[in-house]
C-alpha cells in the first residue's frame, strides 16, 4: 500500500501536471471504485485543479467548484499518466481522468478491488474520511510523544493506526521500528524517555530519507515504480535473509495479510516474537533463541523427510 512517502512523491509529479489544468472528462469503469452518490463525477467537468493534498494515505484534488476528488489506492492500486487519452476498461484500469495536459488513469492488480474514490462537494463533508493523525513530519517531539502514549498499544499497532499517525502503514513502520532499534511488540505506555525520543528521531529520518530516494529516482517522470517491497529496505519483506547492520536473519511475526518484519539481534535483544504460523508447526518447541530455531526447524525437516 503507498504509504506517506509515496503518497508525498504522487503528490509532487501531479503538481507538475494537472496543477491550473482543466479537467476534460472523468471516465469511472470500476463497478466498486466509486464509494459516493453525489456529487456526479461529471460536476468536475470543465474546471481546474486549484489543490493537491494528502489525508493520511489519500490523494485529495481540489477543484475551482469547491469540489474535492479523493483516492485511496489500498494495496493494489496505482496511478499512472498517459499523455494520450486511455479507455478505462473497468478489470484493471478503473478510471481514466482526461486533462488538456493528459490523462491521470487509475489501476488495481488482482481480484480483490479495494481501491476507492470519494466525490464531495465541498471542504466540510471532505473531513469526514480524515482520521485525523498526527502529521508526524510536521510534529515537534514533544506532540509526538502525546501522541504515542494517549493510549496502550504496541509499537507496530501504534504507529499503523491512522487516528494516531497519519500516513504510515506496515513497509514504513517495520523500517522505522528497524532504525530506532525498538520491539514491535513494545508497549508505547512503557516506554522511557529516551526509547521515545529514538523513535521520534527515526520516524523524521526514515520517511524523510525516503521522500529524497523516491523523489530521486522517479528524476522527474511519473512515479511508476510504487511497492512496498523495495530491495534498500533493511527488514520489510526480507524475512530470512542477513540483517544489513549484523547479519542476523530477518525473522517475522505473520497475522491476517499482514506481517511484521524485524531483527531479533538490533531489535528484540535476541529473543523471538511469537508467530501463530510457526508456534503451531513447533507447538512445545518454540525456541528461545535464534540458534534453537535453527535446530528446532531442521529437526521437522529430518523427521519429515525420514522414510516410512
Amino acid at each position: 500500500m503507498p504509504e506517506l512517502p509515496d503518497i508525498a512523491i504522487y503528490i509532487e509529479a501531479l503538481e507538475k501536471r494537472i496543477l491550473g489544468h482543466t479537467l476534460l472528462r472523468a471516465r469511472i469503469a470500476g463497478p466498486f471504485l466509486l464509494r459516493t452518490a453525489a456529487p456526479p463525477a461529471d460536476s468536475f467537468h470543465g474546471h481546474k485543479v486549484t489543490e493537491l493534498r494528502r489525508i493520511g494515505k489519500r490523494i485529495a484534488l481540489g477543484f475551482d467548484n469547491a469540489h474535492w476528488l479523493v483516492f485511496h489506492l489500498m494495496i493494489a492500486g496505482r496511478l499512472h499518466w498517459k499523455s494520450r487519452p486511455v479507455n478505462p476498461g473497468g478489470r484493471r484500469t478503473l478510471a481514466a481522468f482526461e486533462f488538456e495536459s493528459g490523462t491521470l488513469t487509475l489501476t488495481e492488480a488482482g481480484s480483490q478491488k479495494r481501491a476507492s474514490l470519494h466525490l464531495f462537494a465541498n471542504e466540510d463533508d471532505m473531513r469526514q474520511i480524515d482520521p485525523g493523525g498526527l502529521e508526524v513530519l510536521a510534529a515537534a517531539q514533544g506532540q509526538f510523544a502525546s501522541m504515542l502514549t494517549s493510549e496502550n498499544h504496541t509499537l507496530k499497532r501504534a504507529l499503523t493506526d491512522p487516528h494516531l499517525f497519519s500516513g504510515i502503514g506496515n513497509a514504513y513502520s517495520d523500517e522505522i521500528l528497524f532504525h530506532a532499534q525498538l520491539s514491535p511488540v513494545q508497549l508505547t505506555q512503557r516506554m522511557e524517555a529516551q526509547a521515545i525520543e529514538r523513535l521520534y528521531r527515526a520516524v523524521q529520518a526514515t520517511l524523510s530519507d525516503w521522500m529524497v530516494l523516491l523523489r530521486t529516482e522517479a528524476g522527474g517522470r511519473f512515479p511508476e515504480n510504487v511497492t512496498a517491497f523495495r530491495e534498500e529496505m533493511y527488514v520489510h519483506g526480507r524475512y530470512g535473509q542477513p540483517c544489513r547492520t549484523c547479519g542476523v536473519k530477518i525473522q517475522r511475526i505473520r497475522y491476517a495479510s499482514n506481517e511484521t518484519n524485524y531483527c531479533p539481534n538490533c531489535q528484540t535483544g535476541g529473543k523471538l516474537l511469537a508467530d501463530r504460523a510457526l508456534s503451531r508447526l513447533l507447538r512445545e518447541d518454540w525456541p528461545r533463541s535464534l540458534d534453537e530455531l535453527d535446530e528446532h526447524l531442521a529437526a521437522k525437516r529430518s523427521a519429515l523427510q525420514e522414510p516410512l
